[in-house]
């Protein structure tokens, strides 16, 4: 089997995506910075990252549906450039006198470009690579994102230091016009789809996602894991600060599950799973263990290791899932039911974010942590019982393929 990076608009295109996923890691640090520079209010972060989360989730189903119907290479072309602009927008801002409403405005508009580049991502790489080898490319993507995620931090303080909070968005401005480049000269194979309205599309869309249960079921874990992933990174950090040793635990938390990302997608090339949904979710219903954990405050080394261990399967369900999606749905539909895929397992962050602190005023913080965990571990490891989930199987004629029987 051709290894992905030997095929030339796959190259191409995992290039372009590294590049921007560079970009993409130093700005979050440099973000929060720049507004808390800038106002020193937490509520000010908040709107901004608000305002980037809103409209994505809005947006999603749309962006899935242009993204079959008008070829997903020039979608990701345009939301690259939208979002080059709106971060060179923020950048020259934070150079100068920088104003809370503009860095917000920026922000969902480069969140309003996302909803339409996220379901680009799987039709981009089912349309450069053969079946069987979109295992390995999904792991490589997977790879490059969480290399990426894990030296971001060390690249945006470098930066800020050295120069200042914009030049990180400067640098993300640039790599999205360089992966938009880098798009224009990929082919790309593209199934058109026949015209209807929006409205009936997003249905078509629909009605695939809900003829398979092994999909459907499989989105309300992920949605859940988000979720209580929300619940954890709220109140993580004081449970670490407060009750397991101070902030540098918390830091060896976030460093282990960065490796433990990076070793997943690892794992995914080498590794291919009979029942691969099956495993995957199973996997993904550890992250209950540090969840309870930090809900009894238990030794930091044992609370660290876990959480790495919960994203290490994380990072093996992310290329092992998106395989699946691009074996098991039409191409003509792929981007819609990908954007469904991603609204179902996003939306639930914000709520975990709001409910958390809430919660842990009425309760404590043990309770919330603890039915994060409960949810997480019936959501993800209940997949199980679904008829679907069991079956689907790969294919031993094709590595990288599914039986298509298995629904």
């Amino acid at each position: 089997m051709t290894h992905p990076l030997r095929v030339r608009p796959f190259r191409l295109l995992f290039l372009g995506r590294t590049v921007s996923a560079v970009g993409d890691a130093v700005v979050p640090a440099a973000l929060a910075l720049a507004v808390l520079r800038a106002t020193g209010s937490t509520a000010a972060l908040a709107l901004v990252l608000s305002c980037a989360m809103l409209p994505r989730l809005l947006l999603l189903p749309l962006g899935g549906v242009l993204a079959d119907r008008f070829d997903a290479r020039r979608v990701a072309i345009l939301a690259d450039l939208v979002r080059c602009l709106a971060q060179l927008a923020v950048g020259l801002e934070l150079l100068g006198h920088p104003s809370l409403g503009v860095i917000a405005v920026a922000a969902a508009i480069g969140g309003a470009a996302g909803a339409f580049a996220l379901p680009t991502s799987a039709p981009l790489v089912a349309g450069t690579v053969d079946p069987a080898q979109r295992q390995q490319a999904n792991a490589l993507m997977g790879v490059t994102a969480n290399t990426s995620r894990l030296a971001g931090p060390a690249l945006a303080g470098a930066l800020i230091w050295a120069a200042g909070p914009g030049w990180a968005f400067l640098l993300d401005a640039a790599t999205f016009a360089l992966s938009a480049l880098l798009l224009a000269v990929v082919r790309v194979r593209h199934v058109p789809m026949p015209r209807r309205g929006v409205l009936a599309d997003l249905a078509l869309g629909w009605r695939e996602v809900r003829s398979r249960d092994w999909f459907w079921t499989s989105l309300l874990g992920h949605g859940v894991w988000n979720g209580a992933a929300a619940v954890l990174l709220t109140l993580g950090p004081a449970v670490a600060v407060r009750r397991l040793g101070g902030e540098g635990v918390w830091v060896l938390m976030l460093q282990a599950g960065a490796v433990g990302m990076l070793t997943g997608s690892l794992l995914a090339a080498r590794i291919r799973s009979r029942r691969p949904v099956l495993v995957a979710n199973l996997g993904l219903a550890s992250y209950a263990v540090p969840l309870a954990l930090l809900a009894v405050a238990a030794p930091a080394p044992l609370v660290i290791a876990a959480y790495g261990v919960a994203l290490t399967a994380l990072g093996y369900l992310n290329p092992v899932w998106q395989t699946v999606v691009q074996a098991q749905f039409p191409p003509h539909v792929l981007a819609r039911v990908s954007s469904y895929d991603w609204l179902v397992s996003l939306g639930a962050t914000p709520l975990g974010y709001a409910l958390a602190p809430v919660a842990t005023h009425a309760w404590g913080e043990a309770a919330p942590l603890l039915t994060a965990s409960a949810l997480v571990l019936v959501a993800c490891a209940g997949t199980a019982a679904v008829p679907g989930v069991r079956r689907l199987t790969s294919s031993p004629e094709a590595p990288g393929a599914l039986a298509a029987t298995a629904r």
